[in-house]
């Protein structure tokens, strides 16, 4: 599976990375293990510049279409985002980003995983977190 992922429950965060070419499965298998562990407060970082999208524009809308629809019956118990790609990725995944940036909530684009964990391991940014 291209995209793997640890949650700590002690620290509320949720790291994924992915490895290889990622289909619409593999985000929806993922956005189902967030919802269904009842961890949309967490921190979350992921870590894409390992991966290589291969999803056509339908499938992005897809997934836009399901995160609008988590950010509502979520409201602002969604927690900050770090996500970390690389800069040819940047527009394969702009309009994605554009859905995740509407909620209010602490959210950045990194090149570099260990700057992305400095910033959601903030005292400002879990002090954001919710619960």
């Amino acid at each position: 599976m291209p995209l793997h992922w640890t949650i700590d429950s002690r620290a509320k965060i949720l790291v994924a990375t992915g490895d290889g070419p990622i289909v619409l499965d593999d985000i929806n298998r993922m956005l189902d293990v967030i919802v269904g562990s009842n961890i949309l407060g967490y921190r979350k970082l992921f870590d894409g510049r390992l991966a290589v999208t291969e999803m056509e524009p339908t499938h992005l809308l897809s997934i836009g279409v399901r995160l609008r629809s988590i950010h509502e019956a979520a409201g602002s118990a969604l927690g900050p985002l770090a996500l970390v790609v690389r800069d040819e990725n940047y527009w394969q995944v702009a309009r994605v980003l554009g859905i995740l940036a509407v909620p209010k909530r602490p959210m950045r684009v990194f090149k570099h995983a260990a700057k992305a964990r400095t910033w959601l391991d903030s005292p400002a940014i879990i002090a954001r977190t919710p619960g």
